[in-house]
């Protein structure tokens, strides 16, 4: 009778790995549970280690929570500010920086949901108050120079930053759960509105220019058409105008004249 043979060793992790699997888990754990309801039991056990090996690598909860709310932070921060300085087109860096964050969230989704719900003072810089601040001083200095551009008084460009950041921070939290349209008709809606108003909103926004340009021709087109129906309509009233007065000038004419 053959003896079975031996079963494998499972290959040690290195400390750097055990890190890192530490964060990926209480990324997860946070992500559907918040701070408060995940415990270092729980974290330990999903990652088949004792507590000890917890508190060894980040001192307990609270520490393994910083650093994945600061990787958060910095790695959407990163993206977000890259995306507006990648653009020379004004449109063109609101576009990037709304579909980066769209991107993130779509790739990222534990990490944003860890910033979004419940950053706590210990976390250092890593909130999505003090995030939402980092980047409208971002979006604040581009704007500020397209008010200088434009002769508008630039004193206002960090309310409007604000306002920016805002509409795209909401949109971005609502689509977390909903995730439809798909993020880059998201994108194109979100710059729609920001960049057109709610008074020249256009009917098919898309963040393809080729794409705008063609709708912006079909529109034009459009309106030609409905301005040359429109112009036909007052001629073809102003002639049926004409007639009647004609017809009401004979009739007049007779009843003055008897003998017609």
């Amino acid at each position: 009778m053959t003896e079975p043979a031996p079963r494998p060793r499972r290959k040690r992790m290195t400390g750097k790995e055990r890190r890192e699997q530490l964060l990926d888990i209480g990324r997860s754990l946070f992500a559907e549970r918040g701070l408060d309801g995940t415990s270092v039991e729980e974290i330990a056990s999903a990652a088949g280690v004792s507590k000890p090996v917890v508190y060894e690598h980040f001192g307990g909860k609270e520490g393994l929570y910083a650093v994945v709310v600061d990787r958060e932070f910095e790695s959407l921060l990163r993206l977000v500010t890259d995306s507006l300085n990648s653009a020379i087109h004004y449109r063109g860096k609101l576009e990037k920086a709304a579909l980066a964050l769209l991107e993130y969230i779509e790739g990222n989704p534990d990490g944003f949901r860890i910033l979004v719900r419940d950053s706590h003072g210990g976390t250092g810089t890593g909130s999505y108050a003090s995030l939402l601040s980092e980047i409208a001083g971002e979006v604040e200095y581009v704007l500020a120079q397209e008010f200088d551009r434009h002769d508008y008084d630039d004193k206002f460009a960090p309310m409007y930053a604000q306002m920016l950041v805002g509409m795209v921070a909401m949109t971005g939290q609502w689509w977390l759960d909903v995730r439809k349209p798909r993020r880059e008709e998201v994108a194109a809606h979100v710059v729609n509105l920001a960049w057109n108003g709610l008074s020249s909103l256009e009917p098919r926004p898309s963040l393809d220019p080729r794409r705008r340009r063609k709708e912006q021709e079909r529109r034009e087109r459009a309106a030609e058409k409905a301005a040359a129906k429109a112009e036909k309509a007052e001629e073809k009233a102003a002639a049926k105008a004409e007639r009647e007065r004609r017809r009401a000038r004979r009739e007049l004419d007779g009843i003055a004249d008897p003998s017609t």
